[in-house]
C-alpha cells in the first residue's frame, strides 16, 4: 500500500503507537514508580522502536523513507519536504501518538488526520463490555468530548483516541477518520478521502 501511495507522489506521516510493548514496559516500571511522566518516558521508548521497525521494512521494499526518527513534529513536517514517507513515535510524557498525529497534522498543513486502531468505529461506550454501544458513523467533537474528556490518561491506559488529542483537534477543528487499521481497504479508502466503513469526527 505504501508503494501505491508513493508512486502517486503522496506524502504520508505515519506516527506509530507502542501497543503491547509500551503497556508491559509500564506495567513493570510501575513496580518502581507512580511519576506519570516517567511512566510516559518508557511508552515513548517503545513508540519509536516500533516506528524504526517499520521504518526499516519499508526501506527494505524500497520506499522512499526518512531515514531518521523524528523527536518533534516540527522536524518531521520538515523531512516531508524531502522524503515521500516519514515515520515517527511518541513526542513528550502526557501526549499519546493520537496527540502527536493531530499536532504532525497541523505542522504539516494536512488535509486529514486517519487513526488507524483495532476497533471499527468510535462507540459511544466499550463494546466489549456493554453489548448495546453504539457505533457512530459521523460525529461533533462536542460528541466525542462526551465520551473521552480531555483529561490526560494514565499512561497504557487503551482508549480509542486519546484525550488530549480530542482537545487539540477540536481546538483546530481538525477533521478525524477512525477505523480499523487491520482491514487496509478501509485504510486505502480513508487516506484517498474516499467512502469506507468506520468514524468520521469533525
Amino acid at each position: 500500500m505504501m508503494v501505491h501511495f508513493e508512486g502517486n507522489g503522496r506524502r504520508i506521516a505515519l506516527v506509530v503507537g507502542g501497543g503491547l510493548p509500551a503497556r508491559e514496559g509500564i506495567e513493570l516500571a510501575r513496580h518502581a514508580t507512580s511519576d506519570l511522566d516517567r511512566l510516559d518516558t518508557i511508552g515513548i521508548a517503545a513508540t519509536r522502536l516500533n516506528a524504526t521497525i517499520l521504518q526499516q521494512l519499508l526501506l527494505d521494499i524500497g520506499c522512499d523513507v526518512a531515514p531518521e526518527i523524528p523527536t518533534t513534529t516540527q522536524e518531521a513536517a520538515s523531512l516531508l519536504d524531502k522524503y515521500h514517507i516519514v515515520l515517527m513515535g511518541g513526542t513528550v510524557p502526557g501526549h499519546t501518538t493520537d496527540a502527536v498525529a493531530i499536532a504532525l497534522a497541523r505542522d504539516s498543513s494536512a488535509s486529514h488526520v486517519v487513526i488507524a486502531t483495532n476497533v471499527s468505529h468510535v462507540y459511544s461506550k466499550d463494546p466489549r463490555d456493554d453489548p448495546d454501544a453504539e457505533a457512530f458513523t459521523n460525529m461533533s467533537f462536542a460528541q466525542l468530548v462526551e465520551i473521552t474528556g480531555v483529561e490526560r490518561a494514565e499512561p497504557g491506559v487503551s482508549a480509542v483516541i486519546d484525550p488530549i488529542a480530542v482537545g487539540l483537534a477540536q481546538s483546530m477543528a481538525m477533521r478525524i477518520a477512525v477505523l480499523d487499521g487491520r482491514e487496509l481497504s478501509r485504510l486505502e479508502a480513508a487516506i484517498e478521502g474516499k467512502e469506507f466503513e468506520g468514524t468520521i469526527i469533525s
